[in-house]
């Protein structure tokens, strides 16, 4: 974390027998714009025809070597900011299922999905950032103990501070669900203590997988409040504080 993407290739597996083509070029399209959003430049890319799209953008960047975050350097005081809900994984699941809406998720959900987190990370170089990670595949509770793990420390996670996509909790009420939940939560169980009472639904958004999912920020806590007015005041449309790191083994504490 903490670098600078200067060149992008893109790389595409794409079904040319079974779908139009005019697909391939509106996701050429939405690369090359997200690229340039970015502030990188794309070079080039290499195709192959497949049985299902895929896609994706191998970058280069810089950082300066005083400047590199990983997840391994949050502190006990530490407070932990997210800057975007979570939901993200059965949501997509419930559109394809038809139990939730494409024109609900494309208003509600698309538009932070879509957003980068350079001015989330830009902000918080400007704080005593300790450490950060991007939450995705693994969910927010493999994630906390990412930090947890790498920090060698305990995260306790404030359960009713989570910002949730709308839909997401209603979802899992109904039924849906996604792939990776069971193997997430299994990731964590040794080493997760569940102190909050939490129904079904709501202990299966801790281990729902993100798509383009937000930064955990882990900065000094007199420093999380300002931290999170700064990345309002960036643009970021969620700045919230949800967990803190306190001495003790590497575990996760969901409260």
């Amino acid at each position: 974390m903490g670098g600078r993407p200067m060149t992008a290739l893109n790389l595409v597996m794409f079904p040319a027998k079974h779908l139009d083509m005019g697909l391939l070029k509106e996701i050429l399209r939405g690369g090359h714009d997200k690229a340039a959003e970015a502030g990188a430049a794309l070079v080039g890319g290499h195709s192959v025809d497949d049985e299902e799209p895929k896609y994706g953008l191998c970058v280069n960047g810089s950082v300066h070597p005083d400047r590199v975050i990983t997840n391994a350097g949050s502190k006990p005081g530490d407070a932990l900011v997210l800057t975007k809900p979570i939901g993200s994984g059965v949501l997509f699941n419930a559109v394809r299922s038809g139990r939730f809406g494409f024109a609900e998720l494309e208003r509600e959900v698309l538009p932070t999905v879509a957003s980068l987190n350079a001015a989330a990370m830009a902000t918080a170089l400007d704080f005593r950032l300790h450490a950060s990670t991007d939450v995705t595949g693994f969910g927010i509770a493999g994630h906390l103990f990412e930090i947890a793990s790498g920090s060698k420390a305990t995260v306790r996670l404030d359960y009713s501070s989570l910002p949730v996509y709308p839909g997401a909790l209603e979802m899992y009420r109904k039924g849906e669900g996604t792939g990776s939940n069971l193997q997430n939560r299994a990731m964590v169980a040794d080493s997760m203590t569940l102190r909050a009472s939490l129904s079904s639904p709501e202990e299966q958004i801790l281990f729902d997988p993100q798509t383009s999912g937000g930064l955990l920020l882990s900065v000094a806590a007199d420093d999380a409040d300002d931290l999170a007015q700064a990345l309002g005041a960036a643009g970021v449309a969620v700045a919230t504080r949800i967990a803190e790191v306190v001495e003790g083994p590497a575990r996760l504490e969901i409260v």
